[in-house]
């Protein structure tokens, strides 16, 4: 395993390399077998997930046209939904548990790039930061979640909403900026 790779995976500054640009190649191809499947090749799907994430529950149900970095780095509990679209770009964890709903077009991005520092963007350097969402929670359609963010159980995210900031559990989250509309 390269350096770069498990700086990575240490959710510390990296560059690209082979060894990240191969498990990103694996990826694309079982997503490429997923998003070739069938509406009603539900069993062929969940297949192909078990090969491409790190882990995933019985009773989830994960819709096409689906996409993610690298799959692995994911883990969905039981019973979960992930509607059309969805984007999970996992260079870090994602954790997602049991019961959860997510929206079409939903977000999922853990990758940040240098704020300040110009040449460092330009050579290509990021960091990831994982992204949690607990148990029954709900993402509306199209909402993004930024690196590093925790969304608590029982939370709801209003339709495109952009999440910058960790959610409480049991609450009613919307805008963008995201902000608690109230309590649920």
């Amino acid at each position: 395993m390269g350096d770069n790779k498990e700086r990575m995976l240490r959710n510390e500054w990296y560059l690209d390399e082979p060894d990240l640009a191969e498990d990103r190649l694996r990826c694309g191809r079982l997503l490429d077998r997923f998003n070739a499947t069938t509406a009603d090749e539900d069993a062929e799907r969940f297949g192909i997930l078990t090969e491409l994430l790190g882990g995933i529950g019985p009773g989830t149900r994960v819709l096409t046209r689906f996409l993610c970095s690298y799959g692995h780095l994911t883990t969905i509990g039981a019973n979960s939904f992930v509607n059309n679209d969805a984007i999970f770009m996992d260079d870090a964890r994602i954790t997602i548990g049991d019961d959860v709903r997510i929206g079409p077009r939903a977000q999922l991005l853990t990758a940040l790039h240098p704020l300040e520092d110009h040449d460092k963007r330009r050579e290509g350097w990021e960091k990831p930061l994982p992204i949690t969402i607990g148990d029954n929670a709900w993402l509306g359609g199209g909402v993004i979640v930024c690196p590093g963010v925790t969304i608590g159980a029982d939370a709801v995210v209003g339709a495109g909403s952009v999440v910058l900031r960790d959610v409480p559990a049991r609450t009613f989250v919307a805008g963008n900026p995201a902000r608690v509309i109230r309590d649920l």
